[in-house]
């Protein structure tokens, strides 16, 4: 009787869990659909099928010109000015295969990026406050005599990084290399509660749960006790992370606060270049960047991939003003305050103490940015810079790996003339497109000689490379299109830092965590994989 009971008892509670399961499905189903994220889409998808309506009316008002190749000879037209004009050649064959394909969609797409208000509006609104500050930072000659004395080819990146983006080089700086998101993050927390006059904090990804919990939290008592705090995330949290209006929020809390390119239901090529930096700035004396986000993936309290492997620096002395002026550049893009920049690009008076503990190097560091309405591929350069001066090992940690001609090429060169060329990406993808397209780079990677590891674990999100115990960059520039061509980016690049021996460390015990990709692995790929890669190739610089 009691088993029976029991059972009965185990039965109706099954049941009943399986009635709540079946309730929450429901409920998370019409939350999607009703959602702002759906109703976006449904939006921007909209007008997408408007433009198709609109080439099949256009094909249909001139059925006679169509069949003489009217569609044939404009798109001839077209494609004679793209491959006559200054740009990356992997956007131009992907626009003329568009063209080619679908010749009056094409050629309406293509017109319809080329007269964007809003890019014209942000770049001309940049240009200026680029004007504006190109003196605010002068190059240190010390610094750069000394840089060029030990290695020309540095010295020559260090000029290019002043006369591209009027940030200089340093040395006698602090850095501090953190191998997982969960130890920036212990070392985030100390350094924001020493804030005596501001904290900036720039971000790509933002979302409630311990992480952000425990810095807002420290925001907001800073804030009463004086400390002026400025925050900025990028809009494409507003899809999905946070709600619409989250800054409103933050902005109760006394925090000032901007949301970089908010989404909104109108179809816009603006929203391609997302604020993909991660800069923290702390009294001018402290600077955090890397590809750590304020989410709790980042820290491993959620699970979403397996493990999550992430990395960050920390950056104290002179250097960081250039991650201050960074910020209060991007800043002032959305608004029409002018800023007192000379005010915050004082350096930052060290307490005694804070002198004793900090190991300032003998070595270079030079922080940079990346602007993708600029007409300069800074980030991509960096990395060149690093592959192509290469002699014994380049390493590199990427999440993504979507490659032009020139990125590969070089690296490619670089095993061929027997340089270590090592590359470890994840196992657990976070998109299954990207993982598509990075494998459908191995072949020809691996028949050059460079090693392809996946991390076993998990997820990795660090984005670094690291060169002959001598260099190294760390930031938040990943190895894709998106990153050097469409995003805002940001990085530290380090040249005879102690820490670089650090990161080299930390690759090889994360390359010790992971599985080498052969020929015979590319092979065994299933057809989707295979296929998918293939397909999405082409169109790759326009995902």
């Amino acid at each position: 009787m009691n088993v029976n009971n029991t059972a009965e008892k185990q039965y109706n509670k099954q049941k009943k869990d399986n009635v709540l399961l079946i309730e929450k499905g429901k409920r998370g189903f019409w939350k999607v659909v009703f959602g702002r994220t759906m109703i976006m889409a449904v939006f921007c998808l909209a007008q997408i099928l408007a433009f198709f309506l609109l080439s099949a009316y256009v094909t249909r008002f001139f059925p006679a010109y169509t069949v003489l190749g009217f569609h044939a000879g404009l798109a001839l037209i077209l494609s004679l000015f793209i491959i006559n004009k200054p740009g990356n050649p992997s956007y131009k064959i992907s626009w003329l295969v568009l063209i080619l394909a679908f010749p009056v969609f094409g050629i309406l797409m293509y017109f319809f990026t080329r007269m964007q208000l809003g890019n014209r509006i942000i770049r001309a609104k940049l240009r200026e406050i680029l004007d504006k500050t190109k003196g605010y930072l002068n190059q240190n000659e010390i610094a750069n005599a000394g840089l060029k004395k030990k290695d020309p080819a540095c010295g020559g990146l260090s000029d290019y990084l002043y006369k591209s983006s009027c940030l200089p080089t340093y040395s006698n700086n602090s850095v501090k290399y953190f191998p997982l998101g969960e130890d920036k993050f212990a070392e985030l927390v100390r350094q924001l509660k020493t804030a005596k006059k501001y904290i900036f904090m720039e971000y790509f990804i933002v979302e409630e749960g311990l992480m952000w919990g425990t810095i807002l939290k420290i925001l907001e008592d800073k804030v009463k006790e004086g400390v002026e705090v400025r925050f900025m995330y990028d809009g494409m949290n507003a899809m999905a992370r946070v709600p619409y209006n989250y800054y409103k929020k933050i902005r109760a809390l006394g925090i000032q606060c901007k949301v970089f390119s908010p989404i909104h239901p109108v179809l816009s090529t603006h929203y391609n270049n997302r604020d993909h930096r991660k800069i923290c700035v702390i009294d001018g004396k402290t600077a955090f960047t890397g590809g750590i986000n304020l989410a709790d993936e980042y820290i491993n309290k959620k699970e979403m991939f397996g493990h999550w492997k992430d990395v960050g620096v920390m950056l104290q002395g002179s250097a960081v003003k250039s991650f201050t002026l960074m910020f209060l550049q991007m800043w002032d893009v959305g608004g029409e305050e002018e800023t007192d920049y000379q005010k915050y690009l004082i350096p930052g008076d060290y307490l005694p103490e804070e002198m004793a503990a900090m190991n300032r190097e003998t070595g270079y560091v030079i922080p940079y940015d990346d602007i993708p309405l600029d007409d300069e591929d800074v980030a991509q350069n960096v990395y060149l810079k690093i592959i192509n001066d290469a002699r014994q090992y380049v390493h590199i940690m990427t999440p993504y790996l979507v490659l032009d001609y020139e990125t590969k090429d070089a690296l490619k060169f670089a095993a061929e003339r027997g340089v270590d060329v090592a590359i470890i990406l994840p196992h657990i993808p976070d998109k299954k497109y990207a993982f598509a397209l990075a494998k459908s780079n191995y072949a020809e990677l691996i028949k050059s000689g460079v090693k392809i590891y996946e991390y076993t674990p998990g997820f990795v999100h660090a984005k670094l490379m690291v060169s002959d115990n001598r260099k190294a960059a760390v930031g938040s520039v990943n190895l894709d299109y998106r990153s050097f061509y469409l995003h805002y980016e940001c990085g530290l690049f380090m040249y005879d830092v102690g820490e670089v021996g650090k990161i080299e460390e930390d690759f090889l015990l994360t390359k010790s965590k992971s599985q080498l990709e052969t020929i015979e692995d590319v092979k065994n790929r299933s057809l989707f994989m295979k296929v998918s890669g293939f397909l999405m190739k082409v169109m790759a610089p326009l995902i």
